[in-house]
């Protein structure tokens, strides 16, 4: 991976699976199946994202399975009741999809997802062209970057920036993604340690920083 920020593009996953407007009921369940996912992006004519269909979508077919239906009009929402008797996924889908940029750092990404409680976001183009899908263990994948790749990142995008000349150098180390920097700066440099921090805690993969920088006086 490169440096930081990350993007979608960075750990989506290009090769994707979807359904058409058209996709029936138990064809969409199959495909879930083969294919182990929770949701599907649905699909006009030349790839462009219409809508998704989840297995909460899905679920209301066998909640109402039984049962008066006008008392269940009376506790869940309508539209579950009419995806009860849908058998298409332009019925069922919900839309308009919730989608992502390729470009969009994985911040927003995770986001957009907990703010609209899904697991998965297609990740279209401008022009609303499925590009892949990105889902909540794609985002994590950068705290599976080594840890002395942290390190250099860390070294190279932080500390040398901030502290050319430090009174000793700066050490940086990092264990399971937390990473320590000790050392000594210029004491006119003290105001840039809480930044040297915040920074660190930036670099993607990073867990926790503990920062033990200190300022000498050198006159």
């Amino acid at each position: 991976m490169r440096s930081s920020p990350h993007h979608v593009s960075d750990v989506m996953t290009r090769a994707v699976v979807a359904v058409g407007r058209k996709a029936l009921f138990k064809d969409i369940v199959e495909r879930m199946e083969q294919w182990q996912v929770s949701a599907l992006p649905v699909l006009e004519g030349d790839g462009r994202v219409i809508g998704v269909v989840s297995e909460a979508d899905l679920l209301p077919k066998e909640e109402f399975r039984e049962g008066d239906p006008d008392r269940f009009t009376q506790l869940h929402r309508l539209s579950d009741l009419a995806k009860a008797g849908a058998v298409t996924a332009e019925e069922l889908m919900s839309t308009p999809a919730v989608t992502v940029h390729a470009d969009a750092a994985l911040a927003e990404a995770a986001r957009v997802m907990a703010l609209r409680n899904v697991k998965r976001l297609p990740v279209v183009s401008a022009e609303g062209l499925l590009e892949g899908v990105v889902s909540r263990g794609d985002l994590l994948k950068v705290f599976l970057r080594p840890d002395n790749e942290l390190a250099d990142e860390i070294r190279r995008d932080v500390v040398e920036p901030l502290f050319p000349a430090p009174v000793e150098p700066v050490h940086i180390a990092v264990a399971e993604g937390v990473a320590t920097l000790t050392g000594r700066v210029r004491l006119g440099d003290a105001a840039r340690i809480p930044l040297a921090a915040r920074l660190a805690r930036g670099v993607e993969g990073v867990v926790r920083v503990d920062c033990r920088l200190t300022a000498a006086d050198t006159e």
